[in-house]
């Protein structure tokens, strides 16, 4: 006989269950997001006081959070950052970006580009296929930082002086705390790759129109000890604390001229220029410090005098030569040169 009992109507429980969990998830989720929301701003103003707190200025129009649901997106308008000696970071927008599940890994970016402000050089303007820098491991002693430009355009403002570089293929720096076992160091990388020199420059002279390159990979120790107020506190800090560069390997190719650091170790002292001793190697050396003579860089007489010296020390087209950061001064083996870099204004 056929079965005559009136089928059971499907439950509908699974699907309230399941509408109801989805609803309690949008709602922790919101949640979660406004208050990463709070946090960031809250950590933002707090970080923006202690700069201003220690004499930088900082400012801009306007600032506003999107992203919701998975990502924290913070876009600042007219943007703008200047420290005590006279050095400025402006851009018209600078965005910054975390996930919710990484809230302290932030990639940041310029898409309009950016100014920096030299003290004395005055603003260039940098624009590119691709600016970005990202923030992470925050609790490290340096925090991982790193910046990477594509395609790089400087162009100094009117009355500027001529920056060294007009072009740039591509630029990168990374800062990174070493591992535990090696102690209390971080390493430093910058990169300059198929840059073009501006012609009216030192590089310019020297390169013509040949590309320029740039390498740097050094190692900060007592890195723990940089920091302070500011940029000249946090390095006379790190001086007291016995910290150093020893540089690993570090060059500057323009055109056929090369000069190449196979080993040194560097410090800053107390008139904020550099100190230490770098073993260099120069190609073209002869060509290359006529051309720095010629454009005034350091005084045609000392220029001749390091040429000889690098021609007597010269295989090939390759000279081995020591460069010494001494008492303010730059020497070239017994010749000195010029005034030794500054790395800090000490008034």
């Amino acid at each position: 006989m056929p079965d005559t009992t009136a089928p059971r109507k499907a439950s509908r429980r699974p699907i309230y269950v399941a509408f109801g969990l989805a609803t309690i998830f949008v709602i922790v989720l919101s949640a979660g997001w406004i208050w990463l929301r709070g946090q960031a701003d809250a950590r933002l103003d707090a970080a923006v006081q202690r700069l201003r707190d220690a004499g930088y200025e900082i400012a801009w129009k306007e600032r506003s959070f999107r992203g919701y649901p998975f990502r924290l997106n913070i876009a600042l308008t007219e943007a703008r950052i200047r420290d005590r000696s006279g050095w400025a970071l402006e851009a018209p927008v600078l965005e910054a970006q975390a996930f919710v599940h990484a809230p302290t890994s932030w990639l940041i970016a310029a898409p309009q580009g950016l100014t920096f402000v030299r003290p004395i050089g005055g603003p260039v303007r940098v624009e590119g296929k691709l600016i970005r820098a990202s923030l992470t491991h925050l609790s490290n002693t340096p925090p991982n930082i790193s910046f990477e430009g594509v395609d790089l355009k400087f162009q100094p403002a009117a009355g500027a002086q001529t920056f060294g570089l007009a072009t740039a293929e591509r630029v990168e720096f990374h800062l990174r705390q070493a591992p535990s076992e090696v102690g209390d160091e971080a390493g430093v990388w910058l990169s300059v790759k198929s840059g073009k020199a501006q012609l009216s420059g030192l590089l310019g002279r020297v390169a013509g129109d040949k590309p320029v390159s740039i390498e740097w990979d050094g190692r900060m120790t007592k890195i723990s000890a940089f920091r302070g107020r500011d940029w000249p506190d946090a390095v006379r800090n790190w001086v007291r604390a016995g910290g150093t560069m020893r540089v690993q390997r570090a060059g500057l190719t323009a055109g056929d001229a090369l000069l190449g650091a196979n080993s040194g170790r560097l410090g800053v002292g107390s008139d904020g220029r550099l100190t230490g001793v770098m073993d260099v190697s120069l190609r073209q050396a002869p060509r290359a410090l006529g051309a720095i003579g010629a454009a005034g860089a350091i005084p045609q007489d000392r220029a001749d005098a390091a040429a000889a010296v690098a021609t007597a020390r010269q295989t090939g087209d390759l000279a081995r030569v020591t460069l010494n950061f001494e008492a303010g001064q730059t020497t070239l083996g017994p010749v000195a040169i010029a005034p030794a870099p500054k790395v800090y204004d000490p008034r």
